[in-house]
């Protein structure tokens, strides 16, 4: 434990050392490449803030005006017919928009259920096999200036759809399989 300690304290080291030795070898201006970055990553940021300003404020009212209470009291039966979980399903709901919200979610629903029950065991690989769709799409879309994103955000929402499909369907046959 302490070996894999002590290298991932030198990982980060270790590779900004590489960096520069490898500019020395090709002869570049190592100081002056980074200041170049770092100009071009500070123009990335004042591209993107207003899409964050906006994304941060739709969460906030998404979150505090109830609407995902309702939506999860509508869905409830439905979802109670196909066998969907229905404690992860405001954690499905708010993980293509929100990542630190879903982080929240999730950690309530480990407190609530615990880390190694089935609740919380599927509430784990949803979070691994989806993603923050709308906020990805706006901070990459935003930062090269593409505006018209209609398919790749149906592409990416049905690509999560298929992830807690898939998570919910494999954690099930896998907890089944265990427990016999």
């Amino acid at each position: 434990m302490k070996l894999i300690e002590f290298l991932s304290n030198l990982a980060m080291p270790t590779i900004i050392i590489l960096i520069v030795i490898f500019g020395v070898i090709e002869k570049k201006k190592v100081f002056d490449v980074f200041l170049d970055g770092a100009k071009e990553g500070i123009g990335v940021i004042f591209s993107i803030f207003p899409t964050l300003v906006g994304l941060f404020v739709a969460i906030g009212a998404l979150r505090s005006s109830g609407i995902m209470d309702m939506i999860s009291n509508f869905l409830t039966p439905i979802l109670q017919f196909v066998n969907f979980p229905t404690e992860v399903l405001p954690l499905a709901l708010i993980r293509p928009i929100s990542g630190s919200s879903s982080i929240a979610i999730a950690t309530d629903i480990m407190k609530n259920f615990g880390v190694d029950s089935n609740i919380g065991l599927i509430t784990s690989v949803i979070m691994g096999s989806t993603e923050t769709t709308v906020y990805t799409i706006a901070v990459y879309t935003s930062a090269v200036g593409i505006k018209k994103t209609r398919f790749v955000l149906w592409a990416a929402l049905i690509a999560d759809f298929v992830g807690i499909v898939t998570s919910i369907i494999v954690c099930n046959v896998l907890i089944r399989l265990v427990g016999q």
